[in-house]
């Protein structure tokens, strides 16, 4: 069922996207080669137990997952793109580490992500991570009153395709509130003017991402993890958007 909240509501969720925004902040600060995926689970776990916020992914235990989470990160490394079940792992000089992370202050949920490189870079992972960040952009421009979801959708997989990238659409963006993941479905390709019209108060989290030589994913040993099928690189941009009659509202926007 898709919600739509009131402004009122949409100030109550403020909190929880400030918090994811800070969270992922301090992930990015604190990723670093040598740094192991555990203690970066536990930094953002040690936050949200001062906040007094509750983690989404910990008891999270959807079919596709073979068993409750048990984190509160999504940590995924080089050819795993979504999903990445933190472990024991220390960063490597070159790395590509994507962090997802959704949490609920005050019975609102916020979800966000942020891709990376630690270390060195190489120049074709900082291409693929800016070509996630500007089809978020763009499809956050999309997302206002009077569109369709289609035209958030279509301006994902414009800007992939013009990258030359193929579109996954198994896994896409939702709608966030009360819980994570609600309605509606936002896929990362769609077709303009088609689908849901966008009304003021319908919040979603929107999130691209892409892999750099296929659209094909199987799930890791780990029964969580998502990697590419041939091996290439992964990144993920997401937010969680409230659409408002003065345009979208970026809640999880970083400082």
């Amino acid at each position: 069922m898709i919600e739509l909240r009131n402004p009122t509501e949409i100030e109550q969720m403020r909190p929880a996207g400030l918090f994811v925004a800070e969270v992922l902040t301090a992930l990015t600060e604190a990723a670093d080669v040598g740094v192991n995926l555990l203690e970066l689970d536990g930094l953002a776990h040690r936050m949200i137990k001062e906040r007094g916020a509750e983690s989404c992914y910990i008891d999270y235990h959807p079919s596709f997952g073979a068993m409750p989470f048990g984190k509160v990160l999504c940590t995924s490394v080089n050819d795993a793109v979504l999903h990445g079940l933190p472990h024991d792992y220390r960063l490597r000089d070159g790395d590509l580490l994507s962090v997802d992370f959704a949490c609920s202050v005050d019975g609102w949920v916020a979800d966000s992500a942020v891709s990376l490189v630690v270390g060195t870079p190489r120049p074709e992972d900082l291409a693929l991570i800016e070509v996630t960040e500007r089809a978020l952009v763009a499809a956050i421009g999309q997302a206002t009153v009077g569109n369709r979801l289609g035209d958030v959708s279509h301006a994902i997989g414009e800007v992939a395709r013009a990258a030359g990238l193929g579109i996954n659409l198994q896994f896409g963006g939702h709608g966030v509130g009360r819980t994570m993941h609600g309605d509606p479905h936002v896929p990362n390709d769609g077709r303009p003017g088609r689908g849901l019209r966008l009304e003021p108060g319908l919040v979603i989290a929107i999130e691209p991402w892409f892999l750099a030589t296929t659209d094909r994913i199987y799930t890791d040993a780990d029964g969580w993890t998502l990697r590419s099928a041939d091996g290439s690189r992964g990144a993920h941009s997401e937010h969680t958007v409230a659409i408002t009659s003065d345009g979208p509202l970026v809640l999880t926007a970083r400082s």
